[in-house]
């Protein structure tokens, strides 16, 4: 049974007696969907006009819904709403949460194994106590350090002051503090066509307009940036290794002649290396290394060691640089965490950050492989290093059809509108393998997605 466009016109009889309005809607729902009143796939009524159907506040409507997706009910979708979710399932159990290809986060395995020795070695630390007050506003000075190390030799950075890194709660928060440090509210950022979604939330935060660049296979085209530049816009952010959502990488040409017009225009870049752990030994040079004085890089541990540690590092041109980030932090946390990045910089210093990235690498290099050989043709050429998510080039109509199809087997995809910043250049639908814990779970999702392909859901170039 395919997923319903139409949404149902469904209004229930609540049932009798005390409890929260919301509970007692929730409990109509789960009723009607076991007595078949509405089906696998089906679409539920928009809450707004639900609410206007039953005469009660559309707050009431939404934590019904919320009620109902915790008890596995319902599935919501993005720009698409909610809708019955099919209990059957490809290979899951009644209730089971669908087999994650959404989120694109690392492989979780090595990061597990090493952790309870490392918490036990914490306790016999003299400074552990100090961690619980409240951090310095740019992080502990040990963890900048560690920080700086790790990033000289795990991400072509180059030479590292310290001085000039500060901690964040990972790369999201570095992305906010550097838009509030680098632009004003109504300012225009230039970003890929299909960029990482938190650039995209982070910019409406703020107040920016996005502005989407063409693309080619090795991510912006240096004379879409130079037409951008020209009309105005000064602020760049720029994804060059493994970039999210297409896995492109620059190559040092291509790197360079981005460096030439940043300079010709004086430009700022915000470079997100994030995924450069995971292309060890076939990455250029950072943006950051070779661009220094214009350069803000951002990066974080979340895609090669473990996203539960909130350790994100926010690099400046110079130390002074930091400084305009200072009131920013006191106004939004007051201080930078410490626990999480404390276990963060004994596993950098120990080399341990190192050992769980090369497993995350030979993990997330099976698991693309394995994609490549379920989806053969379907999905973009594998660029440099192995990504954790792959890219499936097609007009955005196929890729909501593709999402729902998969969906009603149990499988979560991004919604495909997430990471696009100008429909018009580029549209696709991003798997990510990290989330899903076992290949063989992940072996089926990969099979639903090829066999909503194979249903008429074909790919195309994706690109203009």
């Amino acid at each position: 049974m395919t997923m319903s466009r139409s949404p149902a016109i469904w209004s229930p009889a609540l049932p009798e007696g005390g409890g929260p309005l919301y509970l007692r809607l929730a409990a109509a729902l789960e009723r009607d969907i076991a007595a078949g009143r509405l089906g696998p796939g089906q679409r539920l009524p928009p809450q707004r006009d639900l609410a206007y159907r039953l005469g009660v506040g559309i707050g009431t409507v939404t934590k019904a819904y919320l009620e109902a997706e915790a008890r596995g009910l319902i599935e919501a979708h993005v720009g698409r709403g909610s809708f019955v979710r099919n209990r059957r399932g490809a290979g899951r159990t009644a209730g089971e949460p669908p087999a994650d290809l959404a989120r694109n986060i690392a492989p979780l395995a090595p990061a597990e194994r090493r952790l309870p020795e490392t918490l036990a070695r914490l306790r016999r630390r003299a400074d552990l106590m100090e961690h619980l007050g409240y951090a310095p506003p740019l992080g502990v000075e040990a963890h900048r350090r560690a920080a700086a190390a790790w990033l000289e030799r795990s991400s072509a950075t180059g030479r590292l002051d310290w001085r000039r890194l500060m901690v964040c709660g990972g790369a999201q928060e570095a992305i906010s503090l550097a838009l509030a440090m680098l632009a004003r509210p109504g300012e225009t950022v230039m970003a890929e066509a299909a960029s990482f979604i938190g650039i995209k939330s982070a910019a409406e935060e703020a107040g920016l307009s996005l502005l989407g660049l063409r693309m080619d296979r090795q991510g912006v085209l240096p004379e879409a940036l130079d037409e951008a530049a020209a009309a105005g816009a000064r602020l760049v952010y720029l994804m060059p290794t493994l970039q999210n959502p297409t896995g492109r990488t620059m190559g040092a040409e291509r790197r360079a002649e981005i460096v030439r017009i940043a300079r010709a225009r004086d430009l700022l870049i915000l470079e997100d290396d994030i995924y450069a752990p995971l292309a060890e030994g076939v990455r250029p040079a950072a943006l950051a290394a070779l661009a220094p004085e214009r350069t803000f890089y951002l990066t974080s541990l979340s895609k090669a060691v473990a996203p539960g540690l909130r350790a994100g590092f926010l690099v400046a041109p110079r130390p002074e640089d930091l400084d305009a980030a200072v009131p920013v932090v006191r106004a939004r946390c007051y201080a930078p965490a410490a626990i999480g990045p404390l276990i963060a910089a004994v596993w950098m210093e120990e080399g341990i950050a190192d050992e769980i990235a090369a497993e995350v690498r030979q993990e997330i290099g099976a698991r693309a492989a394995m994609a490549r050989a379920v989806l053969a043709g379907a999905l973009e050429p594998a660029a440099a290093g192995p990504a954790p998510h792959l890219w499936l080039p097609m007009p955005e109509l196929q890729a909501e059809r593709l999402a729902a199809r998969v969906a009603r087997d149990g499988v979560e995809v991004t919604p495909p509108s997430a990471p696009i910043v100008e429909p018009q250049l580029i549209q696709g639908v991003r798997l990510c393998l990290g989330a899903v814990r076992e290949r063989e779970m992940l072996q089926a999702a990969l099979e639903s997605v090829a066999a909503a392909l194979a249903a008429g859901t074909r790919p195309s170039d994706g690109l203009v």
